[in-house]
């Protein structure tokens, strides 16, 4: 059942307002502000399907923002998790299924030597930053435009730099992305445009000697879904191992949901260091930086500080773990059905917004894509992104599309899951096609 407009979350609301009383904003993380018509609760989810207080179902392809590659509530991860908890959930000591899980992703990851596990892709990279500074006995990190690495003081920066602050091309301004950050946490990092070499050649040629680490989404997935130029990160590598730079890709999104080798398997270009979360548990808070036994041996040596309480929690690991087998049976079977039921869901969204008459423009991969408004052919950086992109007619079509009963993220990005169907496809196509009649 779809109503639009308020009438359909008449219960949400009355939540929403309660929430309000004791929780800032209503939310618990701030990506949730901000949702229209009011950010939605939920009850329940089962595979591709999202159910909300009001009895709305969405075929839903923002899956947690990415974690739920297998679908909601898989059976045999539930069922793996389900009868551990008996055993004890944290035991602040070492187990098997961690040393099983460590070995696992150093078999299927290339650049995984050795792993470090933690619970959220924010402490991970933050675990990676630490490491590649101590490692290399320097400071400075070049980061890209539009790239995400968590919400810390020293990495929250230029997420999405409006037009009027965003400084030259070849040297963007360094725009912190909240109140309260502390200037001295960033003031080593450098800002670049993603996807050219030439820039980032000559940013190392002038300070080369000072860098610790260059950090990348190797696809650029939290600003539209971008790959790399043809040659550019194999470029990135050369000069990372010329120069003595750690090469860190940050693989959140990327990270088991590209393919068991991850966006690294995928472009065949290995980082020395590389951070993994989201479908690494199919919505169990795990994560890890994996990376060089060279690197990554000063955590064991005691010489770089890396903790938490919750690392390696029982429930997290087991979870984990049986994702990565059932992503592994029958030779990748789930990747190759995610693929091609991603990849035809693209064609039916091109083919609506042909038929509409609009500019619609799909870009990225199967398991993995993004949708916006703009006459570009193609997008390849964060400035592509944001000033040739019509974002007000973007935001409208998620909020549509929300009302006719698909539920994307708020910035256009489609993640799919095993557990997408071709009934749900077809579905989509016709809430699509809806959607741009309406805008």
């Amino acid at each position: 059942m779809k109503h639009t407009g308020k009438q359909r979350c008449q219960e949400s609301t009355r939540f929403f307002e309660l929430a309000k009383q004791f929780a800032p904003g209503g939310v618990h993380s701030n990506f949730r502000l901000g949702m229209k018509p009011v950010p939605l609760f939920y009850d329940r989810a089962q595979g591709s399907k999202l159910y909300d207080v009001d009895g709305n179902v969405y075929i839903d392809y923002a899956l947690g923002m990415g974690p739920a590659i297998l679908g909601h509530a898989p059976r045999t991860v539930i069922e793996a998790v389900a009868s551990s908890l008996g055993n004890g959930q944290l035991f602040g000591g070492q187990h098997r299924v961690e040393v099983k899980l460590s070995q696992e992703i150093s078999r299927l990851v290339p650049c995984a030597q050795k792993v470090r596990l933690s619970l959220t892709g924010s402490e991970a990279v933050q675990a990676a930053l630490r490491v590649a500074r101590a490692y290399t006995g320097r400071h400075k990190v070049i980061k890209f435009e539009g790239h995400y690495h968590g919400w810390c003081d020293n990495i929250y920066v230029s997420i999405n730099p409006e037009a009027q602050v965003m400084g030259p091309y070849d040297s963007p301004a360094t725009i912190p992305g909240s109140r309260g950050q502390d200037e001295l946490a960033y003031k080593h990092l450098q800002i670049l445009p993603w996807n050219d070499i030439e820039v980032l050649r000559r940013a190392v040629d002038a300070g080369g000697d000072d860098i610790a680490a260059i950090i990348m989404e190797p696809i650029m997935c939290n600003s539209s879904v971008i790959l790399p130029q043809p040659g550019y990160l194999e470029e990135v590598r050369d000069l990372c191992t010329r120069r003595g730079i750690v090469l860190i890709f940050d693989e959140v999104i990327t990270g088991f949901r590209i393919g068991l080798a991850g966006a690294q398997g995928y472009l065949k270009v290995t980082p020395d260091l590389a951070v993994f979360a989201k479908a690494l548990g199919t919505g169990f808070p795990i994560s890890c930086v994996a990376g060089l036994s060279r690197i990554m041996d000063l955590f064991g040596k005691g010489e770089v500080m890396h903790g938490g309480t919750y690392n390696t929690n029982v429930v997290s690991c087991v979870a984990a773990m049986s994702t990565l087998e059932e992503l592994g049976r029958d030779n990748g079977l789930a990747y190759e059905r995610l693929h091609h039921i991603g990849s035809r869901l693209m064609e039916e969204l091109r083919k609506a917004g042909r038929q509409a008459g609009t500019n619609l423009h799909v870009q990225g991969l199967g398991s993995v894509f993004h949708t916006t408004f703009t006459d570009q052919p193609e997008l390849t950086n964060y400035r592509d992104y944001y000033l040739r992109c019509d974002l007000s007619r973007q935001s409208r079509f998620v909020e549509i599309l929300m009302e006719e009963g698909v539920r994307i993220t708020s910035r256009g990005t489609w993640f799919l899951s095993s557990a997408h169907t071709e009934n749900d496809i077809e579905s989509t196509a016709q809430a699509a096609a809806i959607a741009l009649g309406r805008l």
